[in-house]
């Protein structure tokens, strides 16, 4: 039987305004909010559409999301649509009426990025002083408002040693999961790639620190835009006798891009994820339906064999598949092989591995 692709989460990059200056930044995030983002009303029938078809949960993203005077329009209008509501923000412009707000419309999660774990480390990456400690004030916003609070790190040069105390600092918040961010080359940190960019062997040595941290601590430990974390739980998991976690709140499939996650421009363009810029449609003149269901880009990402290089003939290509983005970036095909992944494919034996730890 077919498999049948449903998308599970979907980001929506509501504006590219910003008040931050992230020498990282995805969307290459200005002081200004572009004139040709989606007006409230075509917003509204986005949300309508999609939830025509699925109920994923629906990532309200920018630049930063608050930016818009109409962001709680149209969060608004999601939950009324049945769709759960997640924010991605940097946290500075939380308060406790925001926060509110938040917990009134019943968003499930806020997830507030946090690139060190010290004020200097975090505003020398995010371009703003105190953008740390006003991040910290609007999580403290949010707990006393009851809304759940994630933390989000891009792990590169300048704040890897710090990941540590990164990890203790959200369980000293309070935060219900810390998702790990590699660093993809795209946007503004294609500029700084070559400064940042961690080699694939400390990448490696990184997620599988992140993988022992995640046995011993109680909160959700999820390594993002890594998906040889994946290739990593299983291995590790078959040298520990232990059952690989599955489904949601447990392992994924590596790389999600077009397989069960989409990203939403701010002007409307629809892509495999908020990292790989190779366009599948365009909610102006599509149906969010037809884009996944028949998009050309999406179909190649479904297909594993279509994978190159080392990926293509690795035991991993259906639970991992490394990072399309990368790749892209790389190479100038989305389908070429991870890039920044040292595993040799079928070099993995229970007994090789004992030895090595």
């Amino acid at each position: 039987m077919p498999h049948t692709f449903v998308p599970r989460v979907v980001f929506w990059e509501l504006t590219s305004g910003c008040n931050l200056h992230c020498i990282h930044c995805r969307a290459s995030a200005q002081p200004g909010r572009s004139p040709f983002e989606l007006e409230t009303t075509v917003a509204f029938h986005v949300i309508d559409d999609l939830a025509s078809f699925a109920k994923p949960v629906l990532i309200l993203t920018g630049g930063e999301p608050l930016y818009r005077p109409d962001f709680f329009d149209i969060a608004a209008h999601a939950r009324e649509a049945g769709l759960p509501v997640a924010v991605a923000t940097n946290g500075t412009l939380v308060d406790d009426e925001v926060a509110r707000r938040f917990a009134g419309l019943g968003v499930h999660r806020v997830s507030i990025s946090i690139d060190g774990a010290s004020a200097d480390t975090h505003d020398s990456f995010r371009g703003l002083p105190g953008a740390f400690d006003a991040a910290m004030d609007g999580i403290e916003a949010l707990k006393r408002a009851g809304v759940p609070v994630q933390i989000n790190t891009t792990i590169a040069r300048h704040n890897v040693n710090e990941l540590p105390k990164i990890v203790q600092l959200a369980l000293d918040i309070g935060a219900v999961a810390m998702h790990l961010f590699m660093l993809v080359p795209v946007g503004c940190g294609l500029e700084v790639a070559d400064e940042q960019m961690l080699p694939a062997a400390e990448y490696e040595h990184w997620l599988n620190w992140f993988y022992d941290k995640s046995q011993e601590v109680s909160i959700e430990l999820r390594a993002t835009c890594a998906p040889h974390f994946s290739r990593i739980v299983r291995q590790r998991s078959r040298l520990a006798q232990k059952p690989v976690p599955a489904g949601p709140g447990g392992l994924a499939r590596g790389c999600l891009a077009g397989t069960s996650v989409f990203f939403i421009s701010h002007l409307g363009k629809v892509y495999p994820c908020g990292y790989l810029p190779v366009e599948a449609g365009d909610v102006r003149k599509q149906a969010l339906a037809e884009i996944w269901q028949n998009s050309p880009v999406f179909q190649r990402l479904r297909d594993p064999d279509q994978l190159g290089g080392k990926c293509g003939v690795c035991e991993y290509k259906n639970t991992c598949g490394g990072c399309r983005a990368r790749a892209f970036a790389a190479t100038g095909d989305f389908m070429a092989e991870e890039p920044y992944c040292t595993y040799q494919p079928g070099s993995f034996s229970l007994d090789r591995a004992a030895s090595d730890q």
